[in-house]
């Protein structure tokens, strides 16, 4: 099986990093159990996330959620900078209430297929300015830094959801690819927990088998047993996160033999899934 790799740790709520790479870097496909913000600065980038492409313009702002297969592919002729935010999944639920969720955008981005949002007139915007407050805030030393960092960041999101609701932000469609590719891993994802079989998929989206599976790859990289592996391993560590028992968390997950799982969940994770119960529950 591919390797479409697990990166990165995050020990706090969030962090921020701005980042110029002017050397060639090749990215594999991968995926982090936090979510990501990423506002583009400048460089010549395509962004490739669970199947769409998306050809960026500078400050736009790339939505990844936690699990979300994801790459950029980058001209390394041209300096590569952005701003990068780690955002643990736990944190916006903690600001959640019956009139307000910070969530929202991310959610309109799964709900509309789309990973990247764009502003017009972005450097014009009260978005513009508080990303240059939290960046300051989170890079320069003060009295309650950390406390300041987490507040102004607060601000940027309310300022994000009420652009989204208002309409004021452009949810983009991929700039290129497959469209059908949005429909077989819609199916994909809805189906993850029950007995999936290329057949399905294909009956589903009216493809042939073949046809179904040359399309897969092309598009995405990563064969069809590989996609769906992936999110099956990735749903059971959610799983094993809560506290769920290591088997409950196999056939809740969508595996169907235990043995395959643990082989599968070590080879991937490099350890086994009862280590992930043990170091979820000491934190």
């Amino acid at each position: 099986m591919d390797n479409y790799e697990k990166r990165g740790y995050l020990n706090s709520d969030f962090r921020l990093f701005h980042l110029t790479d002017t050397k060639k870097q090749d990215f594999e496909y991968h995926y982090h159990d936090f979510d990501k913000i990423i506002i583009f600065i400048r460089g010549s980038v395509t962004y490739r996330i669970e199947g769409c492409a998306y050809k960026l313009k500078p400050y736009d702002i790339i939505l990844v959620r936690h699990n979300d297969i994801h790459k950029p592919d980058i001209d390394p002729s041209v300096p590569y900078e952005r701003i990068i935010v780690y955002l643990s999944p736990g944190f916006l639920l903690a600001y959640r209430s019956d009139s307000y969720d910070l969530s929202t955008c991310f959610q309109k981005s799964k709900e509309l297929h789309s990973h990247v949002l764009r502003i017009h007139s972005m450097e014009k915007s009260g978005i513009y300015r508080t990303l240059a407050n939290l960046e300051y805030a989170c890079t320069h030393d003060g009295y309650a830094r950390d406390l300041y960092c987490q507040v102004v960041f607060l601000e940027f999101m309310i300022q994000l959801n009420r652009a989204s609701l208002a309409n004021r932000v452009q949810y983009l469609p991929p700039s290129t690819g497959d469209r059908r590719i949005l429909g077989i891993m819609e199916y994909i994802n809805n189906h993850l927990t029950e007995e999936i079989s290329v057949e399905t998929i294909a009956e589903s989206c009216y493809i042939s088998r073949y046809h179904l599976m040359h399309l897969f790859k092309g598009e995405t990289g990563y064969t069809l047993f590989d996609y769906i592996t992936e999110k099956r391993l990735a749903l059971a560590r959610d799983l094993l996160k809560t506290g769920m028992p290591v088997t409950e968390a196999c056939f809740a997950s969508g595996f169907k033999n235990y043995s395959t799982f643990f082989r599968a969940y070590k080879k991937h994770f490099h350890s086994s899934p009862s280590e992930a119960v043990k170091e979820h529950g000491n934190l």
